[in-house]
């Protein structure tokens, strides 16, 4: 093996090693920051990018290195895609699963607690929704990707989980 294909090959194998451990690292941080970067979330993960970037390349900070890193990214995070596509468990898994905040006007403590979510973001979240007090929420989730849902007391119920399973293909 010459001596280009060989570092190819172990920049490849770094970069698919830096991509399982920074989404690793991402999914256990929470999936609040993910939806809400503030400045401070922003420069950590700029500054994050910039320090697996030498673990990812190495010494070779040639062309076909970097092309090999960023090619390497891609794939793996179609091979990602893929794979959750096609399983519920792995799509719980990379994605997370949502999270109830507030059920039937009353806060759920713990689960604020356990995403970091304080009152504060809480009630921005369900004054976003048009609705001004705890009361007039029937459920507020936090999504996987970090936004917050929001339905009101006065929503009508919906009955017909069957044809939302069916229509997601799952």
């Amino acid at each position: 093996m010459s001596d280009t294909l060989a570092s190819v090959a172990g920049v490849v194998a770094r970069t698919l090693v830096v991509y399982a451990a920074v989404v690793i690292g991402l999914r256990l941080v929470g999936k609040r920051e993910l939806g809400q970067l503030g400045v401070p979330d922003l420069v950590v993960l700029l500054l994050v990018s910039s320090a697996v970037q030498n673990a990812m390349v190495g010494a070779d900070a040639s062309v076909p290195g970097g092309l090999a890193s960023a090619a390497t990214l891609l794939v793996a995070n179609l091979g990602v895609a893929r794979l959750r596509a096609r399983s519920r468990r792995i799509d719980r898994l990379v994605e997370g699963v949502p999270t109830v905040l507030v059920k039937d006007g009353a806060v759920v403590q713990r689960n604020l607690d356990h995403e970091g979510v304080d009152r504060d973001e809480l009630d921005s979240a369900i004054r976003e929704h048009g609705l001004e007090r705890l009361d007039d929420v029937r459920l507020a989730v936090l999504e996987p990707d970090g936004s917050v849902s929001v339905i009101p007391a006065t929503a009508p119920v919906l009955r017909g989980r069957r044809r939302v399973r069916a229509a997601r293909g799952r």
